[in-house]
């Protein structure tokens, strides 16, 4: 059982009492009622208030973490569910209107003015912004929007097939996609496309209900459409959806090309009159996939040999989250898709989760979430809750930068020749995100905006964004498989919208990169001296910090394009 209550507490409770349970709602609704019924003479005690009510945010959303974590790890055990589900039942929507409450006493409090304007700006405007959203009737509905995103880990987690003599998770199959062999790699993209479609009506109504339920929460608070309350929700006030239709034409008009580009030259390598979906992860020039690790321990020890070449504060912290033992990192049957970085907030630690097989692409994955590790301790000593948390678009330059930054350390798990080979594949890897985040960002617009559109619509728009945005691979005598690909994102079930971020925080991340090839000393104290000012300024001045420009149009698409093309054709 994964005991996180035996962590270090490096910052000890002051406002709760020591062994209070922050899974009982019977202990935390007094620990509410002391901060609502507080006077508040001066800026002194309102800011005292704050930082209490940071505290006790900070144990119940530890507790939420640490029970999301146990159920993702492990889909089938019914005791991790059920606890999961308890807190999702019994403490999240008795919380919600006692937040609620809380911010309308922030906001009610003439003292509130009196305070740091530098400071408080983030958390103020922040504050104003969920006080207007919040409707008391929506809680519930958020509520059943958390378990069905919790059922689809459940089916997703469950989908295995026998595949040569054994059981093996879907994950585990997506590493003989790059068997030089043809015929296994087919083999194996029909065994597990065969099995998603099995799921593939449940998905649907899955989804459908969501959307339903997405639909009524924003019409509750009085928006047309999912899609116009979540932009507000998410707290997106520097860009618009207009900005993302403009990053969606920039893509079409800068990425895809080379996109296809890329894709027409591996076929011509692999010598196929046609690229098919299994011929998309081998080696083009078919040499033996790359296998970076055998197991976790070697992973985790081959990334601490890069983080100590790269920097000693990252190394240490990194040995630290080692030595607490915060991964669980390899594939197995019945542990939830994707990969994640999770913070226990109370202890301010970071916990990772992906589904490692030992491909090159996990490597990737790990110094990616390792990156929002680093992101967590660089805002550990802040007091203030809400500021150890930036904003997703940021968030996920701390991510992607790390990937680049890393890159000249890769020969710690490659021969110099393999690790320039890794390196190709990653930079046609961030080609292929860029289109696919138009993809994924152009569907949920469409989705939300057409609230009652049948599976038959759906499937059809999702075929037209693929012809907008895909590649050149035929999926003849596949087209069931092809209507239904989206199914596999998760984000679609349990984070709406939260995907355009990937395309911004991309965009940062190869701004960086272009910085870190000529002075990589100076990129990496810019990419330092941003993440730790977490989530305190708004989102520009964050790209700023990292000497970043906070753009995702025409022309910031365009340098990144040409910065691709120039180091892979």
């Amino acid at each position: 059982m994964l005991e996180f209550t035996r962590l270090p507490k490096s910052y000890p409770r002051r406002f709760l009492p020591k062994d209070a349970d922050m899974g009982d709602w019977a202990q935390i609704e007094p620990l509410l009622d002391n901060l609502e019924q507080r006077s508040l003479k001066n800026a002194q005690e309102l800011e005292q208030l704050l930082l209490d009510f940071s505290e006790l945010a900070s144990a119940i959303y530890e507790e939420g973490a640490a029970r999301r974590i146990r159920m993702t790890c492990q889909t089938d055990n019914e005791e991790y569910k059920r606890a999961f589900l308890h807190f999702v039942e019994n403490i999240e929507p008795k919380l919600k209107p006692r937040l609620h409450q809380f911010r309308v006493k922030y906001m009610q409090t003439p003292t509130r003015q009196a305070l740091p304007q530098a400071r408080y700006f983030v958390f103020d405007r922040n504050t104003v912004n969920a006080v207007e959203l919040f409707r008391e009737e929506n809680v519930p509905l958020e509520t059943e929007a958390t378990k069905l995103g919790q059922k689809y880990q459940t089916i997703s987690g469950a989908q295995t097939v026998n595949f040569e003599g054994r059981e093996q998770t879907l994950q585990q199959m997506a590493k003989y996609l790059e068997e030089t062999d043809r015929k296994t790699r087919q083999s194996a993209w029909e065994k597990s496309e065969e099995r998603r479609l099995q799921d593939r009506s449940a998905l649907n109504s899955l989804y459908d209900e969501l959307i339903g339920i997405r639909q009524k929460i924003a019409q509750n608070a009085s928006f047309a459409n999912y899609r116009d309350y979540l932009f507000r929700a998410r707290e997106r006030f520097e860009y618009t959806p207009e900005d993302c239709f403009r990053y969606h034409q920039a893509v079409e008009r800068h990425i895809v090309p080379l996109w296809r580009q890329l894709q027409s030259e591996r076929r011509e390598k692999l010598g196929l009159e046609d690229l098919r979906p299994w011929d998309l992860s081998v080696d083009s020039e078919s040499r033996p996939p790359l296998r970076p690790f055998q197991s976790a321990k070697e992973l985790v020890d081959g990334c601490q040999k890069i983080f100590t070449q790269l920097d000693r504060e990252l190394s240490e912290q990194f040995r630290q989250m080692a030595e607490l033992n915060l991964f669980d990192l390899e594939s197995r049957k019945g542990k939830a898709p994707g990969g994640y970085q999770a913070t226990l907030a109370e202890r301010r630690l970071p916990f990772i989760f992906m589904n490692a097989v030992g491909r090159d692409g996990d490597l990737r994955t790990m110094l990616h979430e390792s990156g929002h590790a680093f992101h967590t301790m660089a805002t550990r000593n802040d007091p203030f809750l809400p500021y150890r948390h930036s904003p997703t678009e940021f968030a996920e330059v701390a991510s992607m930068s790390m990937e680049l930054l890393s890159k000249p350390y890769w020969t710690v798990f490659y021969s110099t020749d393999e690790a320039q080979r890794s390196a190709q594949e990653h930079l046609r890897g961030i080609v292929a995100i860029l289109a696919w985040v138009a993809t994924i960002d152009a569907f949920q617009h469409w989705i939300y905006t057409h609230p009652g559109h049948r599976v038959a619509e759906r499937e059809a728009y999702w075929l037209e964004l693929r012809r907008r945005f895909g590649g050149i691979e035929s999926w003849a005598s596949y087209e069931e498989a092809q209507r239904n690909f989206w199914q596999r994102q998760l984000h679609l079930y349990l984070y709406p919208f939260y995907y355009i971020e990937y395309g911004i925080a991309q965009l940062g991340a190869l701004q960086l990169y272009a910085r870190a090839k000529k002075n990589p000393q100076e990129a990496l104290a810019a990419y330092k001296r941003a993440l730790a000012l977490g989530g305190s300024r708004p989102l520009p001045e964050l790209f700023v910090a990292a000497g970043l420009k906070f753009d995702f149009g025409e022309d910031t698409v365009r340098e990144a394009a040409d910065l691709l093309r120039s180091e892979l054709l």
